[in-house]
C-alpha cells in the first residue's frame, strides 16, 4: 500500500495579499524590492543598524550592507528572497506599507522621474519614447542601462539608478529602450573645487546680481580642471567632450560667470583631441539645451 505524499509546507501557509503578494509577484521575476511607509519613505533602520552602528555603509555599491534580517539601509534592503519577504523580521514593516518600491539597477535599468507637465514637455522634446509609467503627478519614463542616481538635474526630474529605490506603480506602456547619452551627461556630477584661501570676490553675472561661486579662484580651477578632464581622454572624445561641457555649463552657466576667453580655453583642449570647431559648437549647444539655458 502506498503511502500518501505528505502536503507541502506552502499550502498551509496564508496566501500573501495586498503589498506582500505584489512584491513576492516581482521578486519571483527577479525585481528587487521593499516595502515603503506613509511618505514613500523606506522604513527607518532598527536599533541594531541605527546610524549604521552595525557597519553597514549607506553609500555601497551593492545590496546587503549588514546581517540584519530586517528591511534597513533603504535601497540595500532590496531582495528577490520570498523567504526574506515572507518573514517574521518583514511582517511589520508590511503590515504597515503604503506602498512597494524597487531597485531600478539590480535590473539594469533607469528611471527618468518627470515631477509635472513642464518636466514631460521636455522629455518629449529630448528623450528617446521609451515604456511609460504614469505617477501621481506625473511620468516615470524607465530606460535600459543603469546610471548614477542623481536628483534635481533639472526642474523636475530625477534620475534614479544605482543606489536608490523608484515607487512600483505598475508595468507600464510601450517597448524599453536604450538610455540615452542625454540622460547618461545630466548624471554626471561636475567635482567639487578644493577650497582656496582668497577674499577677491568673482565679477557680477551677466544682467546684475551676485556671483553665487564667491572666488575668481574657484572659476579658474574649475576650467583648468575642465581642460584636464578632456586632455586626459582615451576613447569617446566626443561623449568625453560633451560630459565636460555639461558639468562646466551646469556649474558656472546660469549665473554669467563664464566669458569668451574660458570658452576659447575648452574648445582649444577639445581641437588637441581631433575635434572640429563645430563639433565644438554642437555639443555646447546641445549641453546648453540640456540644462535649459
Amino acid at each position: 500500500m502506498t503511502p500518501s505524499t505528505p502536503p507541502r509546507r506552502d499550502h498551509l501557509r496564508p496566501q500573501p495579499t495586498g503589498h506582500l503578494a505584489t512584491a513576492l509577484a516581482l521578486a519571483s521575476k527577479g525585481v528587487p524590492v521593499l516595502p515603503l511607509r506613509v511618505g514613500k519613505a523606506p522604513f527607518n533602520n532598527c536599533p541594531a543598524c541605527v546610524k549604521n552602528a552595525c557597519g553597514g555603509r549607506p553609500n555601497m555599491k551593492q545590496a546587503g550592507p549588514c546581517a540584519c534580517p530586517r528591511p534597513c539601509h533603504a535601497w540595500a534592503a532590496a531582495t528577490t528572497n520570498p523567504e526574506l519577504l515572507r518573514s517574521a523580521a518583514w511582517a511589520s514593516a508590511w503590515r504597515r506599507a503604503a506602498a512597494v518600491a524597487y531597485h531600478p539597477a539590480g535590473v539594469r535599468l533607469t528611471v527618468v522621474d518627470l515631477d509635472h507637465a513642464d518636466a514631460i514637455t521636455w522629455a518629449h522634446s529630448r528623450l528617446p519614447p521609451t515604456r511609460t509609467v504614469p505617477t501621481t503627478r506625473g511620468q516615470h519614463w524607465i530606460y535600459l542601462g543603469t546610471v548614477p542616481s542623481t536628483n534635481g538635474v533639472r526642474p523636475g526630474v530625477d534620475i534614479k539608478s544605482r543606489m536608490s529605490y523608484a515607487r512600483w506603480l505598475g508595468p507600464g506602456t510601450g517597448r524599453l529602450t536604450a538610455l540615452p547619452e542625454v540622460i547618461r551627461a545630466l548624471a554626471v556630477k561636475p567635482a567639487p573645487a578644493r577650497p582656496v584661501p582668497e577674499t577677491a570676490t568673482a565679477p557680477a553675472p551677466h544682467g546684475g546680481g551676485s556671483c553665487p561661486h564667491r572666488t575668481p579662484a574657484y572659476l579658474a580651477r574649475g576650467i583648468a580642471m575642465a581642460e584636464q578632464s578632456i586632455t586626459d581622454a582615451t576613447s569617446c572624445v566626443h561623449n568625453a567632450v560633451y560630459r565636460t561641457f555639461l558639468a562646466v555649463l551646469s556649474t558656472h552657466g546660469r549665473c554669467g560667470c563664464l566669458t569668451d576667453a574660458h570658452i576659447a580655453r575648452l574648445f582649444t583642449a577639445a581641437q588637441a583631441k581631433g575635434e572640429s570647431v563645430r563639433h565644438c559648437t554642437d555639443a555646447w549647444a546641445n549641453a546648453r539645451s540640456a540644462l535649459g539655458l
